[in-house]
């Protein structure tokens, strides 16, 4: 089930991307009640990790009868694929609700979710691709 290597490349580099800019973004916006560059950073870094997370929606989206669906249908790499699935899913849902969420009981939490989630996902995609590997 292995990708062709654009589309690898270009999977991988949508989820470093979003992985260095939320992270990035996070040192930002601790830093924007103090200083006026940090807060100028925080709201680029979103522009970025928005306009990337749009990228990898298109990916996901193709993703789905590339890989996930053969992968099923094969048997293999189910675990980690469903978790894959599921995590990407959480951060879709999360994200929309960040943007979009006017409640200020909601956010904190969506918040909390999508960066446990995003920080984890990395981790989740080293093992998926380890296993596959493996089983290939």
């Amino acid at each position: 089930m292995r990708l062709k290597p654009a589309f690898r490349f270009a999977l991988y580099t949508a989820f470093a991307v979003l992985f260095v800019s939320g992270a990035t973004w996070l040192v930002a916006d601790r830093w924007k009640e103090t200083s006026e560059l940090a807060q100028e950073a925080a709201a680029d870094l979103l522009m970025v990790h928005g306009g990337a997370a749009m990228v990898a929606l298109l990916l996901l989206g193709a993703l789905v009868p590339l890989h996930v669906q053969r992968g099923w249908r094969a048997a293999r790499n189910r675990i980690a694929g469903a978790a894959m699935v599921t995590f990407n899913s959480v951060l879709v849902v999360t994200a929309f609700g960040l943007y979009y969420a006017g409640s200020e009981t909601l956010r904190p939490w969506m918040s909390d979710v999508h960066i446990g989630v995003g920080f984890a996902l990395p981790i989740l995609l080293v093992i998926h691709i380890a296993l596959g590997r493996r089983s290939a």
